[in-house]
């Protein structure tokens, strides 16, 4: 009753103490949420770093996009002369681009003042326009801009703005006609400010007029692009997106939002979808796209001098004809080099190359309204199967268990994208999870000494001095329950003690039995094994639990050995011969208290045990005092030992290699060397069925072997004997099938 009553307070020490641990993480979770809505929080940085880390590990395959991109690189600059070029200069390229079959000519550039090399802003400066117009000399024939503006009307032709909030210049009408399917993107956008614009002759001869912007994130880094912008009343969209546009012939846009058809309406207005011509681009609530960039290398790119001057190189159709080319510039000097995920500096005119070949690939990165709380599901979730599990399992197991859930968090979003090219984040989840362990586990830490202290003071008049050290140090041991370990097991039985105990009283059996095994179970005890149970006439016993023992196996060995050993002793001092059987096995188990809530054992349960008890059984099959697996066999390298057989014991389908172990009593003058080799050499050829071959190395090998171990020979001649007479079986493989238990 004593015992019970410790229980119930023991019980009731651990519910108190899971509560606390619980309630600790779910602390430490929840400061992890907080923090993730904070103005300060570190995770956003963390968010799009992991993103970044996701690009770089898997970029997008280059699509083929018909995109070339013209550098005015550095190269130029030497060849044609220093930024800016007369614009005269733009024109011809323009025509010489119109003429060799581009599909659009579009400009990363803007082109916001007149051309200071232009002879008539030059004219203008010397007094001489009134003179030359006297003499009927038309000035717009001298007029760079005016030559630039007709070259951009006759071809398909892009010119690119900038929107501000610091600008406030007037934002020209956009070119492309914008359609709708529900909230108008006027009333969710957000205002972009002013425009800086090309001269109003440019913009207006232009097919397209697109947007530069390119919305860098507190890094600087570019990973998100806006589609569609709003200046006022004003809508406009990328510089890519025109691009797509006049290369298509497209005359508009078509832009999904909340509430159009197919579309759910979350309450708040957003934009979903753009369509230009052939192509569907999928975008944030913001209308921003997620840009997956390429490893860069297959973009084609030609140097702007190639266009200047008189090249008649026939390789220029080719590689012009029918390809979107992007004027950009590449020259340090220029100022237009950009920060991406997959490099600290890039032409800007590469990254709308990198979108227009995404939206006409049709890979696109996406980043759902949804993705958000999916994460937060997630981080309370996986964070709480942490915290419930952290009372209940060492702390080397909480680590793991926390490992691998944000293990598998990672893996799973980095599966999302690689497959669906969705950018979910595993670093709040990852950081919850990881916080609430650490919470917890603190205060299990904290708890411990208090509560060592109540297993000595409770359990130490019950149990063994090594049982309550091991329950100090964890106290759920004494809970329903159990762990898997490598054991090494041992069955020992009477052999024919049926028959033995018809021929003795009641009383003379007990002094039987009680003398048995009280000398087996001191050696079992002075080789550290944990008795699990007395069945009678048999015992079952076990090494490395519920404390640690590295030489499980060789302790098993050697408890073996020394059991017959006392045998030997206690059948010499009495009437009554005993014979044994034991056998060993070594494997994994669950081993801890196992039963009901109302009555446990500490016991071992497995194949392991079931293997070592039909081994145990065996040893009648062969004649032998002992065996044991070849796992445990060899576990012990520095005991003497034989291998018997191969042997598929019942309820089992593979196979196992039994030995059986020599004392050096049994080998006194035997060769153990000779002893195995001739073993082996029978064994060899009884396993690959030569049945004369194997019939006289047995017969070599029985000369030579102890007495012990003759038994195990007349089984192996009734062998080869039924082999000849009955003929080897089609299926022979050298396995001997146990038709009993």
């Amino acid at each position: 009753m004593a015992q019970w009553n410790l229980g119930v307070m023991f019980s009731s020490l651990l519910r108190k103490k899971r509560t606390i641990i619980w309630l600790s993480g779910l602390v430490g979770m929840l400061a992890v949420l907080a923090l993730a809505q904070s103005p300060l929080s570190p995770f956003q940085r963390l968010q799009v770093q992991v993103f970044d880390t996701y690009q770089r590990l898997a970029p997008r395959p280059y699509g083929g996009a018909p995109v070339l991109i013209v550098d005015i690189d550095e190269e130029s600059l030497g060849r044609v002369g220093q930024w800016p070029w007369p614009r005269s200069t733009l024109a011809a390229m323009t025509d010489r681009l119109g003429e060799l079959g581009a599909a659009a000519i579009v400009f990363d550039i803007v082109f916001a003042e007149a051309d200071r090399t232009s002879p008539a802003q030059m004219l203008q400066h010397l007094d001489l326009a009134a003179f030359l117009q006297e003499k009927g000399i038309d000035l717009d024939k001298l007029d760079n801009d005016l030559l630039f503006a007709e070259a951009i009307g006759r071809n398909p032709s892009v010119t690119g703005i900038l929107l501000s909030p610091t600008v406030s210049g007037t934002t020209p009408p956009a070119k492309a006609g914008i359609s709708f399917g529900g909230e108008n993107p006027t009333t969710y956008l957000p205002e972009s400010g002013g425009a800086l614009a090309n001269l109003p002759i440019l913009d207006a001869a232009a097919s397209g007029i697109g947007l530069l912007n390119f919305r860098p994130q507190f890094d600087g880094i570019v990973r998100r692009v806006p589609v569609l912008s709003k200046s006022g009343d004003i809508l406009m969209p990328a510089l890519s997106i025109e691009a797509l546009r006049v290369a298509q012939g497209a005359s508009g846009l078509l832009v999904r939002g909340t509430g159009a058809s197919g579309e759910a309406d979350s309450g708040a207005a957003a934009m979903t979808a753009m369509k230009v011509g052939h192509f569907e681009i999928p975008t944030d609530a913001d209308g921003a796209l997620w840009v997956y960039y390429t490893d860069g290398r297959a973009t084609a790119t030609m140097s702007a001098h190639e266009l200047v001057g008189d090249n008649s190189d026939p390789v220029l159709e080719d590689r012009i004809a029918g390809q979107i080319v992007l004027i950009g510039t590449s020259a340090q000097g220029l100022r237009d080099l950009r920060a991406t995920p997959m490099s600290a500096s890039v032409a800007g005119v590469t990254i709308h190359a990198e979108i227009i070949d995404q939206i006409m690939s049709g890979v696109s990165l996406v980043r759902p309204d949804w993705a958000r709380g999916l994460e937060l599901a997630a981080a309370v979730l996986l964070s709480l199967l942490v915290i419930v599990a952290i009372p209940f399992l060492p702390v080397a197991a909480n680590v793991a268990w926390a490992a691998i859930l944000v293990g598998l968090t990672v893996l799973t979003c980095w599966w999302v994208f690689i497959e669906h090219q969705m950018l979910l984040d595993p670093v709040l989840t990852s950081a919850a999870v990881l916080v609430a362990m650490a919470a917890a586990s603190a205060v299990r830490l904290l708890v411990t000494e208090h509560e060592e202290r109540f297993v000595r003071d409770a359990f130490g008049h019950y149990l063994a001095p090594t049982l309550v050290d091991q329950l100090a140090r964890n106290p759920e041991a004494l809970v329903l329950g159990g762990e898997s370990r490598q054991l090494t097991l041992l069955f020992c039985d009477i052999r024919s003690f049926t028959k033995i105990s018809e021929g003795l009283s009641p009383t003379e059996l007990t002094e039987l039995l009680n003398n048995f095994l009280t000398p087996m179970t001191d050696v079992l005890l002075n080789e550290g094994a944990t008795i699990d149970k007395y069945m009678g006439d048999a015992i079952m016993a076990f090494w490395n639990a519920p404390l640690h023992q590295d030489d499980h196996a060789i302790r098993g060995c050697n408890a073996l050995l020394k059991m017959q050993a006392e045998l030997a002793k206690l059948n010499a001092n009495s009437k009554q011969e005993i014979k044994i059987g034991v056998g060993l096995n070594s494997g994994e188990c669950c081993v801890g208290n196992l039963g009901s809530t109302q009555r446990f054992n500490y016991s071992a349960i497995g194949d392991a045990v079931n293997v070592a008890a039909r081994i145990e059984s065996l040893t009648k099959q062969y004649g032998l005092t002992n065996l044991v697996s070849e796992t445990t066999g060899n576990s012990a390298p520095d005991v003497k030992k034989l291998e018997v057989d191969r042997v598929q014991v019942v309820g089992r389908k593979e196979p196992l290699v039994i030995m059986t172990l020599l004392s050096h009593d049994d080998l006194a003058g035997v060769s153990y060397d000779a002893l195995v080799a001739a073993q082996n050499s029978f064994l060899a050829a009884y396993y690959t069925a030569h049945i004369e071959q194997a019939r006289e190395a047995l017969q070599s090998v029985a000369k030579i072997a102890p007495a012990c171990i003759s038994g195990l020979y007349e089984v192996y001649a009734k062998r080869l004997t039924q082999m000849e007479i009955e003929g080897v079986p089609d299926d022979w493989d050298g396995v001997f099938v146990a038709k009993e238990k």
